[in-house]
């Protein structure tokens, strides 16, 4: 960590003994409170059992309510993004998978066989897909779904103009991916206008994408790489400068971690917060103060350690005396399995 940086405190927001959770996002709503949605009540990274779930803060992070279930499918319902419109609604976002499956643990658990069995192709052709939910009581109830085309871990950004953009991974024709979706009704409904092309000598996909737009209307999008090899740990970027219909050729960034969580500070400069997943472990930052054309990551800010590469997912909040409030998910204590933890930071 550089001198100029402080950490005020790193502590969990939310622990569901013997459970696993993870990949959260945060807000701080026009009312001044913070909201947090994650995936929680799991078994572990990948089953059967996930629910989409939120907690409250009003005291910028200090205090959180206990969990509260907004969704439940029948399926694995995973990642969680959320953001509050102008207009005061909530927009929650989410994925359904049933993964579990496939996995090595599948014939192991009775449970999980049970849970496969008991699901029905109606329920599969209802809910296998991706999401998003809309509450105007400020999360106490919620609408019913809306498909989107494409998903990404912390969901859509609301721009200034009014319109919601979500760029999300997703396939389109047949073929994988980075959609750019607009909802111009507030979230009711998502409609494709554009994609992010990839150089042709990628040879691999992008996914968990997002996105932020800077003070002068650019619109800058980061990804994860799905490449296996050390390029695929480093984050790649791409702009939009027609308000999301066309985009540069993706390029990578000097970023090393994923994936990217971005938000534009009241002094204009963006910040993205990303997890190391390669030794040492843990979370960090990095800032620009040009729209993205360059990041500080020669002089990363370190977030927070951990134990091991189960990590990561961490979004950001800008708090109202300057200071920022990054929420993560990672293992507390040897031998527990994940949940959430934040770290209360200036620059």
């Amino acid at each position: 960590m550089t001198q100029r940086d402080q950490i005020v405190w790193q502590r969990v927001i939310c622990k569901e003994p013997g459970r696993y959770i993870g990949w959260p996002t945060i807000i701080r709503t026009a009312e001044g409170e913070l909201l947090v949605v994650f995936s929680g009540d799991r078994d572990e990274h990948i089953c059967p059992w996930g629910k989409t779930e939120l907690v409250r803060s009003g005291d910028d992070g200090e205090t959180w309510s206990a969990p509260v279930v907004i969704r439940d499918t029948p399926l694995d319902d995973r990642d969680a993004g959320i953001i509050q419109t102008q207009r005061g609604t909530l927009v929650v976002s989410w994925f359904t998978s049933v993964a579990f499956e496939n996995t090595p643990e599948f014939p192991e658990r009775e449970s999980w066989q049970q849970r496969a069995a008991a699901l029905t192709t109606a329920d599969s052709k209802r809910w296998l897909g991706r999401w998003t939910h809309r509450s105007e009581d400020g999360g106490v109830t919620w609408q019913d779904p809306v498909p989107t085309l494409g998903s990404a871990p912390h969901g859509p950004i609301q721009l200034r103009d009014g319109r919601l953009l979500y760029l999300g991974s997703a396939t389109v024709d047949g073929e994988r991916t980075m959609a750019a979706e607009e909802s111009t009704d507030d979230g009711r409904s998502w409609q494709l206008i554009g994609s992010a092309p990839l150089p042709a000598s990628m040879t691999h996909g992008l996914g968990e994408p997002h996105l932020v737009e800077t003070e002068s209307g650019r619109i800058v999008g980061m990804f994860r790489s799905g490449a296996t090899d050390e390029e695929g740990r480093y984050l790649f970027q791409s702009e939009s400068e027609d308000g999301g219909w066309s985009w540069t050729p993706v390029h990578r960034s000097a970023i090393l971690g994923f994936p990217p969580h971005l938000i534009c500070l009241a002094d204009g400069a963006l910040l993205v917060v990303y997890g190391r997943r390669v030794p040492p472990y843990g979370q960090r930052a990095c800032i620009s103060r040009d729209e993205g054309e360059t990041w500080t990551s020669d002089d990363q800010i370190i977030l927070a350690e951990a134990p091991n590469d189960d990590l990561g997912y961490p979004a950001s909040a800008q708090l109202g005396d300057g200071s920022i409030l990054t929420i993560y998910y990672q293992v507390d204590r040897a031998g527990e399995p994940t949940c959430l933890m934040g770290t209360k930071w200036r620059l």
